[in-house]
């Protein structure tokens, strides 16, 4: 006999699933309310603020519901720029403020292609750069992936959004994240490349932030430049060439190898080439450790950011590398 106890456990059990499983539909992300409580897990709230920050420019990189450090940063710009205090957190103000630069549906309706499901996919990409120079392309391994990195979000988010949906079939319905930006900006001044931030930032002639990127900016193995560089190119659906000089920790040849393009190449979609020999602004085929990891000494953003940042800027675009600032170093001695 089983105890009335246990059976009304069971039944919360469920209940709770099922509470937790209805956050995230259309309507519990799209008439979101500001809610000062904490948030855990996957949160319809956190959600609808990371869409309309990407929507606004002020990228919280990958979107994934959750209010981890990338969100923060980017919450934090958006209150340095419309005259907030800069504190990081989601407040009341900072909401009202952001519900107000956009009246679109967070969440929105897309029906899968022909295209979209056929490919071409890679199915099976190796971990090492010399394997990868043996395929002819670095393509997105399924459409699953595709469709995340289209609407910026991981896979997991998006077949939470959408369960019992087939990515294989043309014509299926997803429930995805509204993240079209509008025109990029018709005249910027610089670029900035705050390494102590780890973010990227576009301005105007005035100071003004246009636009702001997660990015993961150099390491110890090989630094990002100090100074200031300028745009050379934007190369779309680059190659990457290795270099031996470069010495990688992982890369056993001494020689010189390509690896073909596509999304899920080291470089993702794009290179920002700088003045600086062998320096690059460009995407990546993680962008999920974006902000959280180094980079072999060039800019390391989602592909999307790339993409977006590439047509903000053009040849001769100022871009200016902002080192730690003295008191961050100095913190870091005590």
């Amino acid at each position: 006999m089983i105890r009335p106890v246990l059976v009304a456990a069971a039944v919360l059990v469920l209940a709770c699933g099922r509470t937790e499983a209805a956050k995230l539909d259309r309507a519990a992300v799209n008439n979101a309310q500001f809610d000062d409580g904490e948030a855990k897990g996957v949160n319809p709230i956190v959600l609808k603020a990371q869409i309309l920050l990407d929507r606004a420019r002020f990228s919280p990189g990958l979107i994934d519901g959750r209010g981890a450090e990338n969100f923060a940063k980017a919450v934090r710009a958006f209150q340095a720029a419309n005259g907030l205090p800069a504190d990081g957190k989601l407040t009341r103000e900072t909401w009202d403020k952001l519900v107000a630069t956009s009246s679109s549906p967070a969440l929105v309706t897309y029906e899968l292609t022909r295209k979209d499901v056929r490919g071409p996919f890679t199915k099976r990409i190796p971990a090492r750069m010399e394997g990868m120079a043996r395929l002819p392309r670095l393509g997105y391994h399924n459409a699953v992936e595709k469709m995340a990195e289209r609407f910026h979000t991981s896979g997991q988010l998006l077949e939470r959004l959408n369960p019992g949906i087939s990515f294989r079939v043309a014509g299926a319905k997803l429930l995805v994240p509204a993240i079209a930006r509008g025109d990029p900006p018709s005249v910027i001044a610089r670029v900035e490349v705050d390494k102590s931030a780890r973010q990227v930032r576009v301005l105007d002639s005035s100071g003004k932030v246009l636009a702001v990127y997660p990015a993961s900016i150099g390491s110890q193995e090989k630094p990002a430049p100090s100074g200031q560089a300028e745009v050379k190119r934007v190369v779309h659906n680059p190659t990457y060439h290795y270099d031996p000089d470069f010495a990688f920790k992982g890369v056993k040849t001494n020689r010189p190898f390509t690896i073909a393009a596509g999304p899920n190449n080291p470089v993702g979609s794009v290179w920002i080439d700088l003045s600086i020999e062998s320096y690059g602004i460009h995407g990546t085929p993680e962008p999920g450790k974006i902000g959280k990891t180094f980079s072999h000494g060039c800019i390391r953003l989602t592909n999307w950011d790339a993409e977006d940042l590439a047509s903000e800027v053009q040849k001769g675009t100022k871009v200016i590398f902002k080192d730690e600032t003295v008191e961050s170093v100095d913190e870091g001695l005590q």
